[in-house]
């Protein structure tokens, strides 16, 4: 199902993400992401100049490259169109996430390395996608083989979600090991 037809209104601006994982030829895994911000409406900027209809107020990039324990191995920040010049002074600050694993916590290792002042708030968001990412990425090719090579242990996706819920029919199917039936209460 999708949204239903807007009432009349107009459009003032497009927030446009971009995010992929890729597998290296060395074994390791790139997670990128872009996010771009826009107006249908030249915007007055004083440091690069009026900004064109559809011309980026922002426009940043990130990459992560990450190993098989989603540990990060090496970070890159472009910043290609900031509306401050200071803007482009941030990428340093994600330098420190080099060595933490997106795992339980990363949004919260990501805010305390560069957050605040430190960092870029779109940056930032940036970054808790690639988490996802990263896992959507690898969960298929690398997490499900090592989970199931370790039954001993309960996959870490079961009570992400409704579909991972211990008692759902997709967890039976799955992960019967690890499915609880549902204790209803009468």
């Amino acid at each position: 199902m999708t949204l239903s037809q807007p009432d009349s209104r107009e459009h003032l601006h497009t927030r446009t993400i971009e995010s992929s994982g890729f597998k290296r030829s060395d074994g390791m895994w790139d997670i990128e992401a872009t996010l771009k911000d826009t107006k249908p409406y030249e915007v007055p900027n004083e440091w690069r100049g009026p900004l064109e209809p559809g011309n980026p107020i922002h426009h940043m990039q990130v990459r992560l490259t990450i190993d098989d324990d989603f540990v990060v191995q090496k970070v890159e920040v472009s910043m290609v169109d900031t509306p401050f010049k200071i803007c482009g002074e941030v990428g340093p600050a994600f330098q420190g996430l080099v060595g933490v694993s997106i795992s339980s916590g990363w949004n919260k290792a990501v805010q305390r390395t560069a957050g605040g002042v430190s960092g870029c708030t779109h940056i930032i968001e940036l970054m808790r996608i690639i988490g996802t990412v990263a896992y959507q990425t690898l969960y298929p090719l690398v997490r499900m083989e090592k989970e199931s090579s370790q039954q001993s242990s309960r996959p870490s996706i079961i009570g992400t979600c409704r579909a991972f819920a211990a008692d759902s029919p997709v967890t039976k199917r799955i992960y019967p090991d690890w499915y609880e039936e549902s204790q209803k209460i009468l």
